[in-house]
């Protein structure tokens, strides 16, 4: 299958050294999904977008891409627009493309197993359940630095890939915020000094105890 339609206009743009970042959020495109739980890897890539005026307007390996520059680090900024099943078919060609080993992929997910409001940074790991993961597994191999965003059990018998769907509550929100807050500086720890020092300073909950 001939690629070429996916790559950048012109060769300038192509970045090529190790020392590039790719950061991954995962989540279902389209307006339908964007308030769900399983989308906060999207809300975190988007609050770190903003927050460093990179726009994520380009459509490159079936994600929506930017680039620019974060915690004087260059970094390209993905969101896959597979479904999250299949984020794999996006996040590997981005990674394979630019050369970028996958130490240097961090991918920013929803996680069951984990209380709302707490985030836990790693270097790699298992699928734990989620399809994102075991997709991109499947593309980078298990040895790329992953951010849990914790988004809680659902409640009842429900299922979970009925709660996963669902929007944030309005309740929610305050510490969504917080979450995000926090994903973000923990991502610009871990672009400047590594993922050692940004799991020993952001892993853990950031609901204050009082």
């Amino acid at each position: 299958m001939d690629t070429s339609v996916f790559r950048p206009s012109s060769s300038v743009n192509r970045m090529s050294e190790a020392s590039y970042t790719l950061i991954a959020g995962l989540g279902n495109p389209g307006r339908k999904y964007a308030a769900n739980r399983h989308n906060i890897g999207f809300m975190a890539v988007d609050w770190l977008a903003e927050q460093h005026g990179i726009s994520l307007g380009k459509v490159q390996n079936k994600a929506l891409v930017g680039n620019g520059r974060i915690a004087n680090q260059s970094v390209i900024l993905a969101k896959p627009q597979t479904y999250m099943n299949l984020v794999g078919d996006a996040v590997g060609p981005l990674a394979n493309y630019y050369r970028i080993p996958p130490e240097r992929v961090l991918v920013v997910y929803d996680e069951l197993d984990l209380p709302f409001g707490s985030i836990r940074l790693r270097p790699g790991g298992g699928a734990g359940g989620h399809n994102g993961m075991r997709s991109l597994i499947y593309h980078l191999g298990p040895d790329f630095p992953r951010l849990r965003l914790g988004i809680g059990r659902p409640p009842g018998q429900m299922p979970a890939a009925a709660y996963v769907l669902q929007d944030f509550g309005r309740d929610d929100l305050p510490l969504l915020t917080d979450v995000l807050d926090e994903s973000i500086r923990a991502i610009l720890t871990f672009l400047s000094e590594g993922i050692e020092m940004a799991m020993s300073r952001h892993n853990g909950s950031v609901i204050s105890e009082t």
